[in-house]
């Protein structure tokens, strides 16, 4: 702030206390002032005057626009501990404003009567964070004993009797999201409301209650749930596939794995239940079946997943690869499970050179998932003969090399001179300012412009369907590092197809650090789908291609989401914190995946700054903000986790309890016992892991 603007608001602030300290004539003739800091100030003297005729005055100015003034106007009235003011405070507590709410809170702990209490009571369950936790404290001042207990189980009961209501009484919407919210509950009661509704005419309901029973946790629905699973509603099937998952019932494998190979619209989501399941032999058997069963689509996914499970028995893929007939179950298998399959790849190799299209792609990918260098003169004979065939599609009609430049007037970046004239002089100006401005902006910040291609074909003849072959055959080459692949993928990473541009970028990946920082510069491309494949590849190139991606996510501005997208499947390098750091402090969408991958890291020096995120109200992500922060486990961030078990979503109340148990609760046992009421299932049990931790830590240290 500028030396004169500082004096002139010091000068100001002393002629507001002048005109406010003096007579008793001058404050009432204040209170009419048309501007809010005086009228407050004033209402603020009038109450240090403590006369019972002024609760008028204090009345009216509850009521004005500025909210500066209506908080002063609360603070007064609660110093009356007037009973008449009760309800006029109550209306307070539902102000728009949240310093309004909290001062009409502290002001009804004051008036220590019942009705003041009960209106405290009743705002807990209606108000944000920030005003729950003064309740708390008025109530706490009042001298009202287990002042959060009885605020979350009277919220808790409120709740309920709203869900009852509206499950019997409400309408169809209404009705459906009772049914969800009593399931949430986790309480027994509710599995006799949600049982009967199961077999309901309406699906929308039906489905709902099921959901519901899976909340619940009650393993006695099982027998009515598995039925579903042959019903004909998506709609129903689905919520009892999510159920199902939900209660980790083992004797609806069978049953999930039958759905899973149907190859329906719900097929998906039986598999991923699967993968959910907890692991034994019987669901690592059905997973494997499924590899060979799936479409590829979903049958790869499993596979890869399988691996990290220490892969499938070779029997049944060798058996199915040995028919062409079945050879596809085998060959997805096989890319799916990579190099634990290798010795599938004699019975591999034979359908790269057969004429079926589709086992050709799947058998090069195949082969490429083995990364055995022994496959290259096949995949290298193989892609001689369809680049070939490639050439003969791609067969200029124009001899001559196309200019690299527009001529002047048909650039599509340039805007159009004559079109500019007829909208203005002064628009154009604008235009061409914000543009300078953004391109000076750009450079300062270190960032590539990123340009479009320039096409060097006037029509391609060729669809992106036709380059599929050659493509899986340019990232084949890659992946078993075959001899001149690097020069290879090198003379393809500028080519004017996307589909082999991506290509061979990808592979370039796979190249060790020449490729690597070859393949990065692709990054800047505006082809979105080519930036998240090479992200992708990057990323799983461990730590050479993740800190290439670190290197560039400073200098890009809109593709951030993409890189750290591909980053959190795979980690990151240590060298990342500093930049993940700054793009927290920055905000967006990216800023959650960047706290969840410093959780993962366990940085410690991100600590600061996640604990800043969190006490900002609008910072997005609040829920993994509090789980990154649970990783790290610094007990310093247990006083601003806590605040959180204020706040009015169950899903945040429950991360901040089990934040609270990883890294300390502190003095928080009140807060965390009050929520051993609360009305969902998931922040009580949340409280009572948060307790049970701290009081074996207290045992421990005796």
């Amino acid at each position: 702030m500028r030396t004169g603007a500082r004096k002139f608001l010091v000068v100001l602030a002393l002629l507001v206390n002048a005109g406010c300290s003096g007579s008793r004539d001058q404050l009432l003739a204040d209170l009419q002032s048309p501007r809010p800091e005086v009228r407050a100030l004033a209402v603020k003297k009038l109450a240090e005057e403590a006369r019972p005729d002024d609760l008028a005055l204090f009345t009216r100015a509850a009521k004005d626009m500025a909210s500066i003034v209506r908080g002063e106007a609360a603070v007064a009235l609660g110093k009356s501990q007037d009973a008449r003011i009760v309800d006029l405070l109550g209306e307070l507590l539902e102000d728009s404003d949240v310093d309004v709410q909290g001062k009409a809170a502290m002001a009804l702990s004051q008036v220590k009567n019942d009705k003041a209490k009960a209106y405290l009571t009743l705002q807990y369950g209606r108000r944000g964070r920030q005003t729950r936790q003064v309740i708390v404290q008025a109530l706490k001042q009042a001298n009202v004993p287990g002042a959060m207990a009885e605020v979350v189980a009277a919220e808790s009961k409120g709740i309920w009797d709203r869900n009852l209501l509206a499950l019997t009484e409400g309408a169809l919407p209404e009705r459906v999201g009772a049914a969800e919210e009593l399931g949430k509950s986790g309480r027994p009661e509710a599995f006799n409301r949600l049982l009967p509704l199961v077999r309901d005419s309406q699906v929308i309901l039906a489905a709902a209650a099921v959901r519901g029973l899976g909340d619940l946790g009650d393993k006695r629905a099982v027998p009515a749930i598995l039925p579903l699973l042959d019903e004909s509603f998506p709609e129903l099937r689905e919520a009892a596939i999510t159920a199902l998952v939900r209660l980790q019932e083992p004797q609806a494998i069978p049953r999930l794995q039958a759905v899973a190979v149907e190859k329906s619209s719900v097929s998906p989501l039986a598999i991923d239940a699967l993968l959910d399941m907890p692991r034994q032999p019987q669901t690592d058997a059905v997973l494997c079946a499924i590899v060979l069963d799936a479409v590829s689509s979903e049958a790869i996914p499993v596979a890869r997943a399988m691996r990290e499970r220490g892969g499938c028995p070779l029997e049944p893929i060798v058996d199915r690869l040995s028919r062409a007939s079945t050879a596809a179950g085998g060959l997805q298998a096989v890319i799916g499970l990579g190099p634990a399959a290798k010795d599938t790849l004699p019975k591999v190799l034979p359908y790269i050179t057969q004429g079926d299209a589709t086992l050709r792609a799947l058998a090069v990918d195949a082969a490429a998932a083995i990364g055995d260098v022994s496959a290259a003169p096949v995949l290298q004979k193989a892609f001689e003969q369809e680049l070939a065939a490639v050439k003969a599609l791609r067969q200029d009609w124009v001899s001559q090399a196309l200019p690299e430049r527009y001529g002047p007037g048909f650039d599509p970046s340039q805007p159009d001179v004559e079109k500019e004239k007829q909208k203005g002089e002064k628009h154009t100006s604008l235009l061409a300012r914000v543009k300078a401005l953004n391109a000076a902006k750009a450079r300062g910040l270190g960032r590539p412009v990123v340009q479009q291609r320039v096409p060097t074909e006037l029509f391609d003849d060729v669809d992106s369907p036709q380059f599929e072959p050659l493509a899986g055959l340019l990232r084949a080459l890659a992946a078993v590092k075959a001899p001149g692949a690097l020069e290879l993928l090198k003379g393809f990473a500028g080519d004017s197809s996307v589909t082999l541009r991506t290509a061979a970028l990808v592979g370039l990946t796979r190249l060790g650090p020449e490729g690597v920082a070859i393949a990065k510069a692709g990054l800047f491309e505006a082809e979105r789908d080519l930036v998240k494949a090479l992200a992708q590849a990057l990323a799983e190139q461990g730590e050479a291609g993740q800190s290439a991606l670190m290197e560039v996510l400073p200098q890009i501005s809109s593709e951030k989401l993409v890189l750290l997208d591909a980053l959190s499947r795979t980690g990151a390098p240590a060298s990342a914190v500093e930049p993940l750091r700054k793009v927290v402090t920055e905000g967006g969408p990216e800023s959650v995946l960047a706290v969840s991958l410093l959780g993962k890291m366990k940085a410690k020096e991100a600590v600061p700054t996640l604990v800043k995120a969190l006490e900002d109200s609008s910072s997005l992500g609040r829920r993994e903000l509090l789980n990154a922060l649970a990783e790290i486990g610094d007990g310093s961030a247990a006083e601003v986790v806590a605040r959180d078990l204020y706040h009015d979503l169950p899903e945040i109340r429950a991360a901040a309890a089990g934040a609270l148990a990883r890294i300390g609760t502190g003095s928080q046992a009140e807060a965390l016992d009050a929520l051993k009421s609360d009305y969902y299932r998931r922040v009580r049990e949340a409280a009572v892991s948060a307790l049970a931790k701290t009081t074996t830590a207290a045992e421990g240290a005796r």
